[in-house]
């Protein structure tokens, strides 16, 4: 397949179909809500260094790093744009069951997550438009389309924003209710947008394998990036292992649903850039867990072994 059509791919996704993608992130947003509490927000006011540096290497270096990445390998510019999307989302909420497999800092992980989600609403629109107008094939794209970061910002917090404060609200007032449907909720809601994307797949499955062969190896070594530069930052600010394995994790496994949803909403399914992230969304997951692995093959230091007691639920 020539690699300049990619650009030029539109993914079959009608009106309906766009409606209940949307609803089905709301829907998976307010499950992760209903297991974060107001203290979650509040362990980082009372020790921040953490935190502080994971969500610099989230929301600054994995888009600032993603831009010099997209400057050497020169990818089509859907699947470069599409990289900086994936740059600019927040952590995603596997990534906790995966820091607790990795024996990393658990509560570290669900607290950035919680935050990640809330700062998203400003930072996703904003790295999204300043990192994509600053490599000319992907700003090209953003003016054909004409994006307002004011309507990609609406558009994240009627998706994250009311959903994350409508669970948060049910886990403070009717906290007996939120432990009885967290788990059941979680799991409807991930199967059923499970079933909206194998439904868009089935129904773009021609295109998807013409163009999956060259996103691959973009997603593989946009990953990889991301794994690093958790981990590596929070060593390099001197942060113990346990904290340094729930930064990896949480740097490297992106919300690529909310990545989807923006892709449909405001690029009208560009081909490139979907499957990038549609891929990135099932390649983060194999990665996350064969970090997880690696890490448990290294023994954590002494002082730092402990039972993890904030094991997360689905």
């Amino acid at each position: 397949m020539d690699a300049a059509i990619v650009d030029q791919i539109r993914l079959n996704f009608n009106p309906q179909g766009l409606l209940v993608i949307n609803v089905a992130i709301g829907l998976m947003m307010l499950g992760v809500a209903l297991d974060l509490k107001l203290e979650d927000f509040k362990r980082i006011i009372v020790s921040p260094k953490a935190p502080a540096i994971g969500l610099g290497a989230q929301f600054i270096l994995l888009p600032a790093f993603t831009f010099l990445l997209v400057l050497i390998i020169r990818p089509q510019p859907s699947i470069a744009l599409g990289m900086i999307l994936v740059a600019a989302c927040p952590g995603g909420n596997l990534s906790n069951i995966i820091t607790y497999l990795a024996k990393g800092n658990c509560a570290l992980s669900i607290s950035m997550t919680a935050v990640s989600t809330a700062a998203a609403i400003v930072m996703t629109p904003l790295n999204l438009a300043l990192w994509g107008s600053l490599y000319p094939p992907t700003d090209e794209i953003l003016r054909r389309v004409s994006l307002s970061p004011m309507d990609v910002f609406i558009t994240i917090f009627m998706i994250l924003g009311i959903p994350l404060a409508i669970g948060l609200t049910l886990s403070r007032i009717f906290p007996t209710l939120a432990d009885r449907v967290r788990r059941p909720f979680k799991i409807f809601t991930l199967v059923f947008f499970i079933a909206i994307v194998c439904g868009a797949l089935a129904a773009n499955w021609s295109i998807f394998l013409k163009v999956i062969g060259l996103v691959v190896i973009f997603v593989f070594i946009h990953n990889a990036l991301a794994l690093n530069l958790g981990y590596w930052s929070a060593r390099l600010f001197r942060l113990d292992e346990r904290d340094s394995r729930a930064v990896c994790i949480e740097v490297g496994i992106q919300n690529s649903a909310l990545g989807l949803v923006l892709v449909f909403n405001f690029f009208e399914g560009l081909g490139g850039m979907a499957i990038l992230v549609a891929w990135w969304g099932t390649w983060h997951i194999i990665a996350g867990l064969i970090t997880a692995f690696i890490f448990n093959r290294r023994a954590l230091p002494a002082d730092q072994v402990q039972e993890v007691g904030c094991k997360p639920g689905i």
